[in-house]
């Protein structure tokens, strides 16, 4: 099979952030715009959600058409993608059941990021069986679409490969009916797992260490304004550490040359980096030139949003026409799981 799909997406349990944007969304939109694949897919992943959130579905009702703006504010297309939602396909719930049988326990949990998160959610004495088993719903997005490509960020790696044993243990049974994925990571180890503001490992909803796309001018300036830099670069005379700077690690990321002349008295990065190693720059500047170059990136995302927030209506067509499509599509590969199985006995 030479078909290029991509299937990739977001679950919604909150506004998409700056760590989403550099890991996954604006490779998002690089591969939908250079337009070398036969298909791509984003799907809003509502049912995953709910494994951990099964007790406030509020949460995931609130966010999800927020998650579907922000995937329309920083340039999805959906005359390019499909863009669905994933309960309301129930194919892929049938597939995930199938799959259940083709895993054992022990193995879900092994999964270096279930374990992870299990940890994250203090989950050690009690798993919700939907939880730990989510591994397999992944599965079932992937081969529902015969994707062969998936954008994901780091921590999602031990999900591709557990997708592909399944899918190894499938074929290898039934006979070759679905189709094996790779992923695709972001460019740079920083942008695949971006640090949060305070300096944590990642950037996270959960430890409030964000900036959001739908963040106002407001609260982006005194975000970054709290970013936690060198704690021993107490006047502006002193000499500064560069490493472990968040507002230095965010310029890694988010500048370039032209940016920096733009914005500040430098003719690059490296040479602001070096006056703060050497004295007499201080923090207040350096964390003005980050904000006014986080915000003339952030300045269209925020416009294209507050057109979809004022269009509810259209937002809301496109998730409905996306989802039939991606029914059709997911439909019949569950036809064709069916018959590899033999339980298709009216056909």
């Amino acid at each position: 099979m030479n078909n290029k799909i991509i299937l990739t997406g977001d679950r919604p349990t909150g506004r998409l952030h700056l760590g989403h944007y550099v890991g996954s969304l604006k490779n998002r939109v690089r591969l939908q715009n250079e337009g070398a694949f036969d298909k791509m897919f984003v799907m809003i992943a509502d049912a995953q959600a709910l494994t951990d959130n099964f007790a406030c579905p509020k949460k995931v009702q609130d966010n999800l058409y927020e998650v579907a703006i922000d995937y329309l504010s920083v340039g999805i297309d959906p005359e390019k993608v499909t863009m669905f939602i994933q309960s309301e396909v129930p194919e892929l719930t049938e597939l995930t059941f199938y799959y259940m049988n083709l895993v054992n326990v022990s193995r879900l949990q092994r999964n270096p990021t279930v374990k992870t998160e299990i940890k994250q959610k203090d989950f050690e004495q009690s798993i919700p069986a939907g939880f730990l088993c989510y591994p397999v719903s992944q599965t079932a997005d992937i081969t529902a679409f015969k994707a062969n490509i998936v954008p994901v960020g780091e921590d999602q790696m031990p999900m591709i490969e557990q997708a592909n044993e399944i899918v190894h243990t499938f074929n290898r049974i039934y006979g070759e009916t679905l189709v094996e994925c790779c992923a695709v990571l972001a460019n740079s180890k920083l942008e695949q797992r971006l640090p949060g503001l305070d300096g944590n490992a990642k950037m996270s909803k959960s430890l409030g260490n964000c900036i959001y796309l739908s963040d106002s001018p407001e609260e982006v300036k005194k975000k970054v304004m709290s970013m936690y830099t060198d704690p021993g670069h107490i006047k502006v005379e002193d000499e500064g550490k560069v490493e472990g700077n968040m507002v230095f690690t965010y310029l890694d990321v988010f500048s370039n040359d032209e940016l920096i002349k733009k914005y500040s008295d430098y003719d690059s990065l490296e040479e602001m980096k070096e006056h703060y190693r050497k004295g007499g720059l201080g923090d207040v500047k350096i964390k003005n030139v980050l904000y006014n170059i986080l915000e003339e990136m952030l300045l269209p995302i925020r416009e294209k949003r507050k057109y979809y927030e004022e269009h509810l209506d259209e937002v809301k067509e496109i998730l409905k026409r996306g989802t039939v499509d991606a029914r059709k599509v997911a439909g019949q590969t569950l036809k064709e799981v069916k018959e590899a199985i033999g339980i298709n006995y009216f056909d």
